[in-house]
């Protein structure tokens, strides 16, 4: 299979000749002729596989094919996305897929300036990729409208349409025409989704390339049984005994990203953080240091587990467990993208079982523990059986009242 065959025109196959596409992915090769032919869809497949150009390509060429002119503050095409890091990232994709074609493109979220977000609106927009917050402050303000939608894209649609923006998702469905195409990908939909996901579409094509909710193959996982006190210093004998190079680095609170990261440049180790409370242009230069390479230890919280495309990072590490299950998948999968190997640690304290048979069930697979010398913890970690649930060490029996132990050996 080639790009050819798929009926893509001449210049968006030059672009991909010069991004060095040879030949589409698994979920691309369903993906993009449902997406010509106007189809709804709902996509999973798992991280790096591939996702944004299956609905970027396609709707570049139907907007370049199609028109009409875009009117002033309107848009043609509309994706939402859940994280300021995301929509960089398939905003750049846009540009670099649809590079030297006549289209308009721009990227909208919160943390930044709305006043040049509503300049470029002015002018009407063939692709908005937004974070659903910020559409709506534009919406509210009268800077965007959606007379001309053509097509809403829902990017990591399993986090997209979970309770936290159910609200803003509402408004923004409110004010689309309801003549429209709409498109869901992720790499993970669960039961609960899938049946919203029968309000929004209609006849979609569904597409699965992978069983759901399982890691890519290539990537090598385990953990690391550790007293929670003790993480700090595991990782940094960990980081030293496998000559580690690039790391990312996961953590569950914002305070505890930043705490890392201390410790991480008190030991002259090149650290920086990305987490909610640091402002945009911090965390656009702590990814791009990150990226090429000034920065070794990139710490993050999971606003950090979707959106992240770095080429080639060979190692994930998860210093807490994620609560969501499901973000386990997402965070490993900034490795081993591709077709590339990686690897993925977790370090496992006692109290976080009950999250690691959540991932296990999720995954329907036991995730593999390697102890490491003088790190044995002495909170014992409780183990996890094959259906996903917390194994309780058997209590010793009480005595009865009256009753004696029999002294060994006598």
């Amino acid at each position: 299979m080639t790009f050819s065959k798929l009926g893509l025109i001449d210049q968006l196959q030059r672009n991909l000749d010069t991004l060095g596409y040879a030949t589409p992915t698994p979920v691309q090769a369903q993906a993009i002729p449902a997406v010509l032919a106007g189809r709804d869809l709902m996509a999973a497949a798992q991280t790096g596989t591939g996702k944004t150009a299956g609905f970027a390509l396609p709707l570049l060429q139907r907007l370049t094919m199609e028109g009409p002119q875009v009117s002033s503050n309107c848009v043609r095409v509309l994706v939402l996305v859940p994280t300021r890091e995301l929509a960089e990232q398939v905003h750049q994709a846009f540009g670099e897929y649809g590079a030297s074609l006549p289209l308009r493109t721009h990227v909208a979220y919160g943390g930044v300036s709305i006043n040049p977000q509503m300049m470029k609106l002015r002018k009407g927009l063939d692709v908005l990729v937004a974070t659903p917050g910020r559409l709506l402050d534009l919406y509210r303000q009268n800077a965007v409208k959606f007379e001309q939608l053509q097509t809403l894209v829902l990017d990591e649609a399993d986090r997209m349409l979970d309770l936290g923006f159910s609200r803003e998702l509402d408004e923004v469905f409110a004010a689309l025409p309801k003549q429209r195409q709409t498109l869901l990908f992720s790499a993970t939909f669960s039961d609960e989704i899938r049946a919203l996901s029968t309000t929004l579409l209609k006849d979609p094509v569904r597409i699965e390339v992978s069983p759901r909710n399982t890691p890519v193959k290539t990537i090598k996982q385990w953990a690391i049984p550790v007293d929670k006190k003790r993480k700090p210093e595991l990782f940094l004998h960990l980081l030293k005994k496998h000559r580690w190079g690039q790391v990312l680095v996961f953590v569950k609170t914002r305070r505890g990203v930043d705490e890392l990261v201390d410790i991480l440049l008190a030991q002259g180790i090149r650290a920086d953080a990305i987490h909610g409370d640091k402002p945009q242009p911090a965390r656009l230069r702590a990814l791009e240091g990150f990226k090429n390479r000034d920065v070794q230890i990139l710490v993050a919280t999971d606003v950090a587990s979707r959106g992240l495309d770095i080429d080639d990072l060979p190692q994930v590490v998860n210093f807490d467990l994620p609560i969501v299950a499901e973000d386990y998948i997402h965070r490993i999968g900034r490795t081993g993208r591709a077709g590339a190997s990686g690897m993925a640690v977790s370090l496992l304290c006692a109290d976080e079982a009950p999250l690691l048979a959540a991932i296990e069930m999720l995954t329907g697979q036991n995730l593999q523990r390697n102890a490491e010398q003088g790190f044995e913890p002495d909170h014992r970690v409780p183990e996890t059986n094959a259906s996903g649930q917390v194994v309780k060490k058997p209590k010793k029996p009480k005595l009865k009242a009256g009753a004696f132990r029999v002294p060994s050996g006598r």
